[in-house]
């Protein structure tokens, strides 16, 4: 009983892009897993693994789910990018309350083993960080740029605080580690790429921003898979717990400059990589302006803001971390991935340039790019009094 219940895994935000690549190949492996989700999973998935529809803001839903489960893989989160990261009340719920919920069901079930996928944004504010390790303290709460990574930040802590409770049932001690990734690509991804992509194809990726020798960090969704499954092996008796009350950063390990890493998919399909640079200083305070106009407007028409101030900072502020911990301690190897098959993937769905786009319309769009510079620029001219 004991050995089934260990390879027992349930999965938190298990019908998204990373927690369903990532019950595949728990599967692939032979374990049994629980995809716990609020909305069912989009492929087509065997009959074997087992879909759970739930709200981890449910204190009871996922204390049902977790019955019989040995380990969590909790992934559920929510305002990561675009005009998620403006919806403070539900951004609470799910990553402060709902994590807490989810901790609070392992004890009080039994679950010996808790994987927690933060992010980098635990350490990262809009500083430079190079080759930064685990012992870089948290960023001050108030200095979090966006809600996301503050609850995020507060929810690492719940979780490593939590390793080492006892568990109701007696069976021993919770143990709990978390893993900080990049930001996350492949082929199928849907949460960033598919804006990107947008973006490209209506013309407005005309511009990059900032220095061209900053760097910044992405991981490969098959590298983080396998770092999620050496954690979860880390946290058991055989590998003496040492992954236990621990957290890693995890990428590929291969800092780039944000804009070259999409050079390719921009060429790929079609288009050509923009050449003009502007200043990051610019860009944030377009970026603050949106933020501001949605805060006015966002009840009305919740549109989608063009970029945050978070996703100026993590598209333009050089921030890279050591991997040397996780290959340490976890044995974590990444795998070298690129964007080909990111590109093939988009072109197989029709995307890419045509030949149909007008002169005219190119025109429009030209004139439109020039006169919005314009207006930010001079919204920096100081007001002369009459």
């Amino acid at each position: 009983m004991e050995n089934v219940r260990s390879e027992t895994f349930l999965i938190t935000g298990g019908c998204g892009y990373f927690g369903y690549r990532l019950a595949r190949s728990l599967h692939k492996g032979g374990a049994r897993v629980v995809l716990f989700d609020t909305a069912p999973p989009k492929q087509e998935t065997p009959e074997d693994i087992q879909f759970v529809q739930g709200d981890i803001c449910d204190y009871a839903q996922i204390a049902r789910a977790v019955v019989g489960v040995g380990c969590v893989f909790h992934i559920a989160s929510y305002g990561m990018s675009g005009r998620e990261q403006l919806n403070r009340h539900l951004i609470e719920a799910v990553n402060v309350q709902g994590t807490q919920n989810v901790l609070k069901a392992c004890v009080e079930h039994g679950v010996s083993r808790l994987v927690y996928t933060s992010t980098f944004n635990v350490v990262f504010g809009g500083q430079v960080i190079e080759n930064g390790d685990e012992s870089l303290p948290y960023l001050p709460l108030h200095l979090h740029p966006d809600h996301y990574s503050r609850t995020k930040s507060l929810a690492e802590m719940s979780v490593l605080k939590a390793n080492g409770t006892t568990l109701k049932d007696g069976s021993g001690l919770l143990r709990t580690c978390a893993l900080r990734p990049a930001g996350i690509y492949g082929p199928g991804e849907q949460r960033h790429l598919p804006r990107i992509v947008g973006y490209i194809e209506k013309g407005i990726f005309r511009f990059v921003y900032g220095e061209a020798s900053s760097l910044v960090e992405f991981v490969h969704v098959d590298n983080l898979v396998s770092a999620h499954k050496l954690a979860a092996e880390a946290l058991t008796s055989q590998k003496q717990h040492c992954s236990a009350g621990q957290a890693y950063f995890i990428s590929d390990g291969r800092p780039v400059n944000n804009f070259e890493f999409f050079r390719p998919l921009v060429e790929g399909l079609g288009y050509p990589f923009p050449k003009v640079r502007l200043p990051l200083c610019l860009i944030y305070f377009f970026a603050f302006l949106t933020e501001m106009i949605h805060h006015l407007i966002g009840p009305f028409y919740n549109f989608q803001p063009l970029l945050t101030r978070t996703e100026v900072y993590k598209t333009g502020v050089t921030h890279y971390f050591s991997m040397a911990k996780a290959k340490a301690e976890l044995g974590y190897e990444p795998q070298e991935y690129n964007l080909d098959e990111v590109v093939q993937w988009f072109r197989c769905r029709g995307h890419g340039k045509t030949s149909c786009r007008s002169f005219l319309g190119r025109l429009i769009l030209d004139i439109l790019f020039v006169a919005a510079l314009v207006t930010v620029a001079l919204s920096f001219l100081p007001v002369v009094g009459s």
